[in-house]
């Protein structure tokens, strides 16, 4: 039996033009968010400017990128709060390091699916 498709009859059809704008913003909030190893507050940046663009990526294939690079921030900003609680007890630097590695893996995994044209999660 095949799957059912489920599309979003509200999303508006977006131009290759406009569609190739938000790529390179979605380019630019990975980018921020590397660079965040460097100058920590890329990070923050990097998720203002993934809140402020959402709507505009709402019916893409780029909405899961945003959804990824949201999910990323939040998850990455408990784990470092968590591990800088808990740093004098010494399991904070475990914490912040499996932290460090974990958003590694998420912008590369994010980079690399935004490269290849993909969403981030498959269709259900």
């Amino acid at each position: 039996m095949p799957r059912e498709t489920k599309t979003n009859p509200n999303a508006e059809i977006v131009s290759d033009d406009r569609l190739k704008s938000l790529k390179n913003i979605t380019t630019a909030v990975y980018a921020l968010q590397a660079a965040s190893f460097f100058l920590g507050i890329t990070l923050i940046a990097a998720a203002i400017i993934t809140y402020i663009k959402k709507d505009d990526v709402k019916g893409t294939w780029l909405e899961s990128h945003f959804r990824w690079q949201i999910r990323t921030f939040w998850f990455c900003l408990l784990w470092a709060a968590i591990g800088a609680t808990t740093y004098l007890m010494g399991v904070g630097v475990i914490i912040l390091s499996a932290d460090a590695i974990w958003l590694i893996y998420r912008i590369s995994k994010g980079w690399l699916f935004l490269v290849d044209g993909e969403k981030m999660y498959p269709p259900k």
